[in-house]
């Protein structure tokens, strides 16, 4: 068998953060990946300003893939009305293709193993972890560590809970050329049943990413007829969709976007970014959660193996106290801003509030993100 101290299941931010992580502390690692870099992923491409000290710390420097400065945000309702503000900290817009991408390359210099395979199972007994690809070949590790998004047939497998419950939400992302476009706006849209970002990338394309029910989207048929029906009711989404030229030949979707809460540990799996919790995107959070997440788990793996005394059991109730302690508070606010915002009266209502009071909109926005990870 192929013996590691640890498998990270998922090589997106999360999984490949984590991988930097141990691969500093010394430990050996194996992530499964399903899909060779680069490849673009359904996200909304804006990162938090954040997380910048820790990923320096851990050898990334995003600057140099020239990531564009964001430092405003702009809201708008299904009617067009629409309120500004500056981004405390700011944020850096940077695509999956290229951010991936690097902390690829980095994690390949200290030594993280790759396998470009589909996980099948993950069996716990005797205190470690058999880990099946769909080459069959077995791997063992001590740790496991689940980053492998936002739903998978691993979940089926764990028996979690909210694979149980279909979800009736639906992700899609394109890139767009617009040349009018500013650089250091985030911008996030509200349509009828759904709501969307834009914010530009590295490569001065637009990414725009929305979220919608899939009972509103059904209707229509396909993506093109929805853009144009629904979704340009907004009136800035109207003349972002009339102007931009779009970059890929389709858009990338995502079907069964689960919110409920999930379990950040199961069957003795460790879970981090999307796959402990998922965070609305109107909150414009997700990748800097992912890579917090994804810190937290790293720092008590490695007094895992580091620390006399530090067991599983101690491990496991850490990191879950830990995970809520940072992000329930965030989550639990998403929710609640997601019902504010597909309400049309309770939209109009809190849109006409927070125009008046800029105090009140950027308590909103810091209720969503957090402070600079300390390194």
């Amino acid at each position: 068998m192929n013996c590691y101290d640890i498998i990270i299941v998922g090589g997106g931010l999360a999984g490949l953060t984590a991988s930097l992580h141990l691969a500093q502390e010394g430990l050996s690692i194996c992530l499964f990946e399903k899909e060779a870099y680069p490849h673009h992923k359904v996200c909304g491409e804006y990162v938090s300003n954040e997380i910048i000290p820790y990923l320096e710390k851990l050898g990334v420097f995003v600057e140099t893939v020239s990531p564009v400065e964001i430092d405003t945000l702009q809201l708008s309702t299904i009617n067009g009305q629409c309120v500004e503000l500056p981004l405390p900290l700011g944020g850096k817009g940077i695509s999956r293709y290229a951010f991936d991408t690097l902390l690829f390359r980095r994690a390949k210099s200290l030594g993280v193993h790759f396998e470009f395979q589909t996980v099948k199972s993950i069996s716990f007994g005797n205190d470690g972890f058999k880990v099946v690809a769909n080459e069959g070949e077995p791997y063992s590790a001590k740790i496991v560590l689940g980053a492998y998004g936002k739903r998978d047939n691993l979940d089926k497998m764990l028996h979690r809970e909210f694979i149980r419950n279909k979800s009736e939400w639906l992700a899609v992302k394109s890139h767009y050329t617009l040349p009018s476009f500013p650089d250091n706006l985030v911008a996030l849209h509200n349509f009828d049943g759904g709501y969307g970002g834009l914010s530009k990338t590295e490569s001065g394309a637009i990414n725009f990413c929305y979220l919608t029910s899939y009972g509103s989207f059904k209707k229509y048929g396909d993506i093109g007829r929805f853009n144009q029906i629904v979704v340009s009711k907004n009136p800035f989404l109207d003349r972002f969709l009339k102007q931009a030229a779009p970059v890929f030949e389709e858009p990338l979707t995502i079907a069964q976007v689960s919110f409920e809460p999930k379990q950040s540990v199961e069957d003795h799996v460790l879970m981090c970014g999307d796959a402990a919790g998922l965070i609305h995107p109107l909150c414009g959070n997700g990748m800097a959660m992912a890579i917090h997440s994804a810190k937290i788990a790293a720092e008590l793996v490695a007094s895992y193996f580091r620390v006399a005394g530090f067991g599983r059991g101690h491990l496991e109730q850490q990191y879950q106290k830990e995970w809520k302690r940072i992000f329930g508070r965030r989550l639990q606010m998403g929710r609640n801003l997601q019902a504010v915002l597909l309400s049309p009266t309770l939209s109009r209502y809190a849109m006409a509030s927070v125009s008046k009071s800029s105090w009140l909109l950027q308590k909103l926005v810091e209720q969503t993100h957090g402070k600079p990870i300390a390194c």
